[in-house]
């Protein structure tokens, strides 16, 4: 069963799957957010009534809870034929049964400019980078005349206007210095101002009159929320008069251009210093400095690419039970989905009350049952924010507000539907229950339990099937290599160069991700990194693969994606995969056995460190602590997000950087942490090393963990490296002790390098995408003796 996209819906099916786990059926996720938005409170987060978190759904966390692989990916076509998601990076992913949930964006293909210069209202991650762009542009230079304009008045488009209007009110009212957070894929900016609250409920906050800034609202009806009241539409109308919003009704943009008369813009700033001319359909012209699209949804053009029956603006044509009306194998909800003979407006309520009976049909699904049908409500409440603490209700031709109790209102309904995804119930996250029946035959049938021996190995036809799909990721075989997988025996047969020597390594351990593929390139970065940090080239591997009990197709396509990931990481390095061995087991695991060559005389070892090198780090520790909190559901999601990208980054740039700077000495930063490989170092060189704990890079949410006191399971054993420390140290704070003593996978090389090749080495590391890398050390002569390590 595969989900792709991390709308309502699904994230109702989740919640309520960790719940209710069906035995035999494996669930993976495919969204490109790792925390969906929570339409109802993006104008509230962006008038600075809620903070990042308080408005988002963290889907990885959420998936752990529903035992749910999580592939951080955007989806971008479908092969109904042989039943697969394409996506961006990853392979193909198979699927038996698929749910589509994955939203609709405003239309801009029709308008000339619209998609280059105007800040869409979705995808909601990248509408509020540019938000935050703007507001950290508007607090560079607050008394700048400014124009802004939103296209599109109905509910969507007029709340946005007013919450952009209320935060910037905010902001000339209390002087909020928007402070950045320390994590890029969070919002830059915090709340300014929250309503204030009195007893229990929340007062109107109030603002100057005037502002630098002027509104401009352009919609191609005469009159606000157009869908809604003649009452609600004049009450709108009202306020947006009195607010001194500019109306422009009965307009439409025909095409946005940039402003001939701005000398100030600067190309390919799409969001700093440049001006544009609106044209509009009565001829006439807008000019404005910022352009807010908030109109008609549209869907993905590869949903009706894919042969899926769609109505005639793209979206999937569903039936009462929201199966495809032309493939029943594929399931659609949301604002992606068209009920056939039920139209309904694009509408988050829809998609929340979906979710529970998406939820059971696809269960029934699963156990061949029949599905029920979804009968939608023909009319919705809805409560609009003014963005001052107010709220209107509107529901057909009955209407209330604005008032402060249903701004209140709203707000306890929205966190109440938030709760119910942050209140996990801790004992429930754990791995899916083992698969007890095959879910891929119409007539689930009994799995034998498995065997042991060579009779846990993963079929001959299967696995031919694998390395077949495998042949496009797999890059020409070196000449070097004399049997391996193009014509595979018993065993693979390599030949040295003349002049070389053999480096061999190897590393295997569970999954510590959900996602196999990118488990795949995990592994093989970190396998690979004991040749690199050892100035070996390499050349080839062996692969072990652990699979689940499970069918054929299961575990084949388990073996198709962790095999791939690996290929990602090693094609590009010319290293060939050459065999390998599979076996069944409790849980996925995999390794490599990796081979490279290199010069007698050229290898790097730990005992080649020189008084007065500087050593040099090229990733940031944390991912032991972020890990550990991972598997027990108490990190944040785009904190896993941040620790992810810094194991799957090779360190194979780094090595020809470190060579042409005269690296002497090197080692990877692995299970020992970093305190446990200098030690290695220093008694290895005879000599003493002092490093600076300011300087060692971190990953965000790395402190917070270690302040919760969550460590890795190898760290109390990796703390008696402290004992080594100099007596002059100063003495590691908890936090601290986590940085030296943390397990890192895939971790950073820590390089020895002269004085005055280091800023020249960190500036090309850096250029080379190691943002992180730092000096975090110097080599000195040992005193007394005795090696150690001095903590400055």
């Amino acid at each position: 069963m595969v989900l792709v996209g991390g709308g309502h819906s699904h994230a109702i099916v989740l919640k309520l799957w960790g719940m209710n786990p069906l035995p035999g059926v494996r669930l993976t996720l495919i969204t490109d957010q790792t925390h969906t938005p929570y339409s109802g409170m993006l104008p509230g987060h962006v008038a600075g009534f809620y903070d990042f978190d308080s408005c988002h759904i963290d889907l990885r966390q959420l998936a752990q809870f529903a035992g749910a692989q999580f592939y951080l990916d955007r989806a971008i076509g479908l092969d109904l034929n042989q039943n697969r998601v394409l996506c961006q990076t990853h392979p193909p992913v198979a699927f038996q049964w698929l749910s589509l949930d994955i939203g609709s964006t405003p239309t801009v293909d029709g308008v000339p400019g619209a998609a280059e210069y105007a800040l869409a209202a979705k995808p909601v991650p990248e509408f509020l980078q540019g938000w935050n762009a703007l507001l950290a542009e508007v607090e560079a230079d607050p008394q700048r005349r400014r124009q802004w304009a939103v296209v599109g008045g109905g509910a969507g488009g007029v709340e946005l206007l007013l919450a952009l209007r209320s935060r910037l009110q905010n902001f000339y009212r209390h002087g909020s210095t928007l402070e950045p957070s320390p994590n890029a894929l969070r919002p830059t900016w915090e709340p300014s101002a929250p309503p204030k609250v009195q007893g229990d409920r929340l007062l109107p906050v109030t603002f100057p009159v005037t502002l630098p800034v002027t509104f401009h609202l352009i919609h191609r009806g005469n009159a606000p929320l157009t869908g809604h009241n003649l009452r609600v539409q004049r009450q709108f109308q009202s306020l947006l008069n009195r607010l001194g919003v500019v109306t422009h009704w009965g307009e439409t943009v025909t095409a946005v251009v940039p402003d001939p008369d701005d000398s100030q813009r600067s190309t390919g700033q799409r969001y700093t210093g440049q001006r544009y001319q609106l044209q509009q359909r009565s001829g006439r012209s807008l000019v404005c400095d910022r352009l807010f699209w908030v109109t008609q949804a549209s869907a993905p053009p590869w949903l009706q690419q894919s042969g899926l029956a769609t109505d005639d603006r793209g979206f999937v044509r569903v039936g009462p039970s929201l199966q495809s009306l032309s493939h029943p194998q594929v399931l659609a909800t949301g604002d992606i989905a068209s009920l056939e003979g039920q139209p309904r407006p694009k509408a988050g309520v829809f998609a929340v009350r979906q979710g529970k009976p998406l939820f059971e049909n696809l269960q029934r699904l699963c156990q061949g049952q029949p599905l029920r049908p979804f009968i939608p409500q023909r009319q919705i409440l809805a409560l609009i924010g003014d963005g001052q603490g107010r709220a209107l209700a509107s529901r057909g031709i009955w209407s209330l507000g604005f008032a402060p109790w249903l701004w209140y209102w709203k707000n306890r309904i929205d966190l109440q539907f938030m709760a119910q995804f942050t209140d996990l119930p801790p004992g429930m996250m754990a791995a899916p229950p083992p698969p007890r029946r095959s879910p891929w035959t119409a007539n689930p049938a009994p799995l034998p339990p498995p065997c042991a021996g060579c009779g846990s190995k993963v079929g001959a036809q299967s696995l031919d099937r694998v390395l077949h799909r495998l042949r496009d990721l797999r890059p020409a075989t070196s000449p070097d290599t004399l049997v391996g997988l193009d014509c595979p025996d018993d065993a693979a047969v390599l030949q040295i160069p003349p002049g070389k020597v053999l480096v061999q390594t190897v590393d295997f351990f569970p999954a510590l991700v959900s996602d196999p593929f990118v488990f795949g390139q995990i592994t093989a970065n970190h396998c690979l990194n004991d040749l690199l940090a050892m100035g070996a080239t390499p050349h080839s591997a062996l692969a072990l693969v652990t699979l689940n009990p499970g069918s054929p197709a299961l575990q084949e396509e388990t073996l198709y994606q962790v095999l791939a990931g690996a290929l990602r990481v090693l094609a590009p390095l010319g290293v060939d995969l050459v065999g390998g061995h599979t076996t069944t087991g409790q849980g996925l695991a995999f390794g490599l056995s990796c081979n490279g060559w290199g010069d007698r005389n050229a290898l790097w070892s730990k005992g080649g460190l020189k008084p007065g090198q500087v050593l040099i780090l090229t990733k940031p520790l944390g991912t032991g602590t972020l890990m550990a909190g991972a598997m027990q559901g108490r990190v944040k999601g785009y904190w896993v997000d941040g620790a992810i990208a810094a194991m799957v980054q090779s360190n194979a740039p780094a090595l020809d950087i470190f060579r042409h700077h005269g690296t002497t000495a090197c080692t990877d930063i692995t299970g020992f942490g970093l305190l446990g490989h200098v030690v290695e170092m220093v008694r290895a060189s005879g000599v003493s090393v002092r490093l600076e704990s300011s300087a060692i890079p971190r990953l965000p949410g790395a402190k917070d963990t270690w302040n919760r006191g969550i460590f890795s399971s190898l760290h109390p054993q990796n703390a008696q490296a402290l004992q080594w420390l100099d007596p002059r140290s100063i003495a590691p704070s908890l936090p601290l002790q986590g940085l030296l003593c943390d397990p890192q996978t895939a971790g950073g090389l820590l390089a020895a390098v002269p004085l005055d090749q280091a800023q020249s080495c960190l500036r090309h590391l850096r250029q080379g995408g190691y943002g992180a890398s730092a000096l975090v050390g110097m080599v000195q002569l040992m005193p007394d003796d005795r090696p150690g390590v001095l903590l400055v």
